[in-house]
């Protein structure tokens, strides 16, 4: 890419001025920083730390293969390499799933010798479990259940003198 298109690029996203020296990552910057675009509630939102870790931790099961991950290591602790084996990925993928979910408290991991042990940590999903519990319980539709009780509401409302559909009878 050339020096121009670069500054061009720069000056776009920094919103500066061409005429600013362009500082080389190398070596101290002589100049000042280039004012970016700052948002302060997108970029730096305060956020309490049981939000930060439920954050995190609904991040951390919104992928499938550390909801996988996880469905193992309630088996049993597992070695790194044991967790990548059924992954059709590479180990360094497998690596990073597995720091998401350390990083979420989810698991944590153990160095014994030369290899790395994954565990459960048992109260990693507690702060999502008392956040779902406010929202209470919510039972599972039967439809049979369902289907008896309208066959039911239907029948009370012919006797009552109402048609199947809702209507009056005019006799």
């Amino acid at each position: 890419m050339s020096q121009a298109r670069v500054i061009s690029i720069q000056s776009t996203v920094f919103k500066r001025n061409i005429s600013t020296p362009l500082c080389d990552q190398r070596a101290p910057c002589a100049s000042p920083a280039p004012p970016g675009i700052f948002n302060q509630t997108v970029e730096h939102r305060q956020m309490t730390l049981p939000t930060a870790s439920l954050d995190q931790i609904f991040a951390a099961l919104a992928d499938p293969t550390r909801r996988a991950i996880l469905g193992m290591l309630l088996e049993d602790d597992m070695a790194v390499t044991d967790v990548a084996g059924p992954f059709e990925m590479s180990l360094a993928a497998i690596s990073k799933h597995l720091l998401v979910l350390a990083n979420a408290g989810l698991i944590r991991q153990e160095r014994r010798g030369r290899i790395i042990w994954c565990m459960l940590q048992p109260d990693g999903l507690r702060s999502a479990s008392i956040w779902m519990q406010g929202f209470g319980q919510f039972d599972p539709v039967d439809l049979d259940d369902f289907e008896r009780f309208l066959e039911a509401e239907l029948e009370s409302g012919d006797a009552a003198g109402l048609s199947a559909s809702g209507d009056a009878e005019i006799g």
